[in-house]
């Protein structure tokens, strides 16, 4: 077709300029087949019998009748043929647009338009013409926006927040939360509209290992998927969805879960298979993840209470079981996973306040082979290794790092952040660090940030989270051989160095909490300018 539209531009600028249509053959003399190669004025041959052209125009006010065999036009006026009432006089582009078009019509199409009424196209005139509110620089932006209707789905799905994030588990990695009972219904839930909220709610956290717990309880007939949906929904992830998720906890499943899962074991990978974990009971979920508390809707609770009768299971190794066995044990004086920076500094060999594991993860994970690992610190490593070495540096044992897998390393290095009794950055700047997306303008966040950090973080905090960013920089100065940039380092870091008291972050405060921790990792040059503290920094520099 866009030969063809060439084709008819080129012969309108002959009609234009009174040139013959059918020019004169070339020359004996000249050679037939001239080289491409050569500077001359070549056009290629017209994709289209050319001789309608050749006819003469009509006389003013006659009309242009096409026969629908040989698509050749004449002047009529019988109305019995399909018509295009239009003088065609200086106009003849016009209809030579006109026999393009019938030229891509089905020939069974023009049988039945010439069969069908006869229908008269007349020229608009200027008050008949609908006005556009259409702007010429960003017509094609207006024409994609989307419409009230799409907006008030999106609106509510946010309001009933049937996705969540609530926290991390004990390697770090990120928890994603789906309420069944809060899910819309199925008008709104089979659509595009549902999928791609789903996607955008969960993109910042698939780029690393990440869990999903599905509260299956309360779901109802008005807002089940149907399989298809489910298959559909399922095809649309890209791969970072799949591969990154580690574990699905399925809880209070049902009937409909067994069948849904029998429908898709088929078709899905021995490796994904092995990531679904059933589970009956908010405490064992809580002990598995290594919560201490589980925000859920109240059905979901009630009905838990309801089929436990009461029973609970013991949270080992969570913050609260910590915090109680202090009371009834004495902890070593060389504990560093989860007692309070102060302890550490109060009982161990700190240098300009980093407590002794931390100095040691970084010397290790800042060696030239180590540093470029791809996926340093997105990747979790062997749980049951981590484990094991806090043990040991807690019981004041001796550790080498130096043998031990990158991933079990920056791993440990999370978990004592993670672990601290209090976040690096304190519940105090909690509240004001959510706030960072209101914060508009470069100078306003330039401000805030500084005046947060250098004015209200305590001394201790201010040393270690200024020692953790600038190795964070030397990270992201190698980002092309370990994949990590400052937002992809923000979204790892972020939910470990700051958390609200009751332990569990919403989606739309893990967002701007990133966006700080983004924001100085890639301005800490500017942040740290002048060392407030003036201490010696050590044996990191």
């Amino acid at each position: 077709m866009l030969s063809l539209f060439c084709c008819a531009q080129a012969a309108r600028a002959m009609l234009s300029k009174g040139a013959p249509l059918n020019p004169p053959m070339i020359d004996s003399t000249e050679d037939p087949h001239p080289s491409l190669s050569d500077w001359h004025d070549y056009e290629p041959n017209l994709e289209f019998d050319d001789t309608e052209l050749t006819h003469p125009s009509p006389e003013p006010g006659t009309t242009t009748v096409f026969d629908d065999i040989n698509y050749s036009g004449t002047f009529v006026s019988s109305s019995t043929h399909w018509q295009r009432s239009r003088p065609c006089g200086e106009d003849s582009f016009d209809s030579l647009m006109a026999l393009v078009v019938m030229h891509r019509i089905n020939r069974s199409e023009k049988e039945e338009l010439c069969t069908a009424q006869t229908s008269e196209f007349e020229i608009p005139s200027e008050d008949e013409i609908i006005k556009t509110t259409l702007e010429a620089d960003n017509y094609e932006e207006q024409l994609t926006m989307v419409g009230h209707d799409e907006n008030a789905i999106r609106k509510d799905f946010k309001r009933r927040k049937f996705i969540e994030f609530i926290g991390t588990d004990k390697q770090g990695q990120p928890i994603i939360a789906i309420y069944a009972c809060r899910l819309p219904e199925r008008k709104d839930l089979n659509s595009n509209i549902f999928i791609d909220f789903i996607i955008k709610s969960m993109e910042e956290f698939v780029q690393n290992d990440y869990i999903i717990a599905y509260f299956h309880q309360g779901m109802k007939d008005n807002n089940k998927p149907a399989l298809q949906f489910l298959w559909n929904s399922y095809k649309e992830l890209d791969r970072s969805f799949k591969k990154n998720l580690k574990k699905l906890y399925v809880v209070h499943s049902t009937t409909f879960i067994r069948m849904v899962w029998f429908f898709f074991k088929p078709i899905i990978s021995e490796k994904f298979k092995s990531k679904l974990i059933y589970t009956s009971s908010l405490d064992e979920l809580k002990q598995s993840l290594g919560l201490n508390t589980l925000k859920v809707p109240d059905p979901v609770k009630e009905f838990d209470e309801k089929i436990n009768n009461g029973t609970r299971y013991t949270l080992r190794g969570s913050k609260s079981s910590l915090k109680s066995s202090r009371s009834l044990e004495n902890l070593p004086k060389s504990a560093q996973f989860g007692v309070s920076l102060r302890f550490i500094i109060e009982n161990s060999a700190c240098l300009n306040c980093i407590p002794p594991i931390v100095r040691k993860c970084v010397d290790h994970l800042s060696l030239p082979d180590v540093v470029e690992t791809e996926g340093i610190f997105r990747r979790s490593g062997n749980y049951a290794r981590i484990k094991e070495l806090r043990a040991k540096i807690n019981a004041g044992d001796e550790v080498q790092l130096s043998s031990e897998d990158t991933h079990v390393v920056a791993s440990l290095l999370k978990t004592f952040l993670r672990e601290l009794e209090e976040p690096l950055l304190t519940y105090e700047l909690y509240e004001d660090i959510t706030q960072f997306g209101e914060w508009k303008t470069e100078e306003t966040r330039s401000r805030n940030v500084k005046q947060l950090l250098r004015e209200r973080l305590p001394e201790e905090n201010y040393e270690l989270f200024k020692y953790i960013v600038e190795f964070l920089g030397k990270i992201m100065e190698r980002k092309d051989f370990n994949k990590m940039t400052s937002s992809n380092l923000a979204i790892v870091f972020g939910p470990n160095l700051i958390w609200p008291k009751q332990e569990q972050m919403s989606l739309d405060e893990i967002g701007p909490i990133n966006a700080f921790i983004d924001y100085v990792l890639q301005h800490q040059d500017d942040i740290y300018f002048v060392d407030i503290n003036k201490k010696d920094r050590g044996a990191y520099d």
